[in-house]
């Protein structure tokens, strides 16, 4: 993504580092045509090796190191400090462009050209917080208040999604940074951003980001809760976007299998009602995920099959009728898998009574 940035001003110092980055390994080694592959550039690329060295066949004992092996690896591992260095000054570098005021009597062109230019240090240090290293050192950079306090509610939307979604990549799997912008007030940010939002990119992107923070984490999921956040993941499921309809429905479908405990919250918000007026509306592959959520909420839990039953649903007769329609098509199986499991599922006990027991 960093390939975007802008030209001609002074983010563009630290793009090719970037790009060369990526690229590094591609030339001849350093190592005189020995069988030794090249250094790695940063602590993720040492790590991988060590990781690559660990799962080979074990050799026999090992002889005394080569003053060539030895030279080497202490090559190798000053590649790679030096490597994480190089990006540590590159996402500085970025910061600094972030936290310029904006200019204030700019004209069109200038302002157009400001925006640029912190759009294309938001992409490059999106690039590189992958890293799950830089990642720290960006949060310890004091990165993340930035994102949350000045970028991801304000200005234009090209700084709103591109925010939302480094807050997402930072995040996810890290349990120490998901706690740091969960303390920032950024879930409840992102949940407004994915209901209110106007620029559909800004609302995928928070979806993301808010995925990002309360699967697998406790304290995410809590504040998720005390914010409706729910409420919001169905109205996302009802709007036109397709690709925020099928994101919203997997996670929804994730929370359940993930977290039983919540069924009784949802099904006393109407959602095994909200859940069939989706499906009855016209097919899609969104269904698929729908009819999936759907199923985990009705599975081992009682309350759920009793409300799938009520008779205005009409939801026995929409699934038969659906696995007619889906009988013949081999790319909807996962689909027609959903629809015979609820069917099972809540139309074949013979009484609710015995579904308590």
């Amino acid at each position: 993504m960093a390939d975007q940035g802008p030209g001609g001003s002074r983010l563009p110092l630290a793009l090719p580092a970037a790009s060369q980055g990526s690229s590094s390994g591609g030339g001849g080694s350093s190592t005189g045509g020995s069988d030794n592959p090249p250094p790695p550039r940063n602590l993720q690329g040492l790590l991988q090796m060590a990781i690559t060295a660990g799962s080979e066949e074990p050799d026999p004992p090992p002889e005394p190191m080569s003053e060539e092996r030895r030279q080497w690896l202490q090559e190798a591992m000053s590649a790679a400090f030096r490597g994480q260095r190089e990006e540590v000054e590159q996402m500085k570098s970025c910061l600094r462009v972030l936290s310029q005021p904006t200019p204030p009597s700019a004209n069109e062109a200038e302002l157009a050209s400001d925006q640029q230019e912190r759009e294309g240090a938001l992409e490059l240090l999106a690039d590189l917080c992958e890293n799950m290293d830089n990642a720290a050192d960006f949060c310890q950079l004091s990165g993340m208040h930035l994102l949350v306090g000045r970028y991801l509610e304000a200005g234009p939307a090209g700084l709103r999604w591109r925010a939302a979604q480094l807050i997402g990549t930072c995040s996810q799997n890290v349990a120490a940074i998901q706690e740091q912008v969960l303390g920032l007030g950024a879930l409840r940010k992102l949940l407004r951003l994915l209901d209110r939002d106007a620029c559909d990119s800004v609302r995928v992107k928070a979806l993301f980001a808010i995925s990002c923070l309360v699967r697998e984490q406790e304290a995410g999921l809590l504040q998720f809760l005390r914010l409706d956040g729910f409420s919001v993941l169905m109205r996302a499921m009802q709007q036109q976007v397709q690709k925020l309809k099928v994101k919203s429905a997997f996670l929804l479908q994730n929370l359940l299998v993930g977290h039983p405990e919540h069924k009784g919250t949802l099904c006393s918000m109407g959602m095994v009602q909200q859940l069939v007026a989706l499906v009855r509306t016209e097919h899609s592959p969104f269904h698929e995920h729908v009819l999936g959520a759907l199923c985990s909420l009705v599975t081992d839990f009682p309350q759920g099959v009793r409300e799938c039953r009520e008779p205005q649903l009409g939801l026995e007769e929409l699934l038969r009728h659906r696995c007619q329609l889906l009988q013949q098509h081999e790319e909807y199986q996962e689909e027609l898998e959903f629809c015979e499991k609820l069917l099972q599922t809540c139309f074949s006990s013979p009484t609710d009574d015995s579904m308590d027991r």
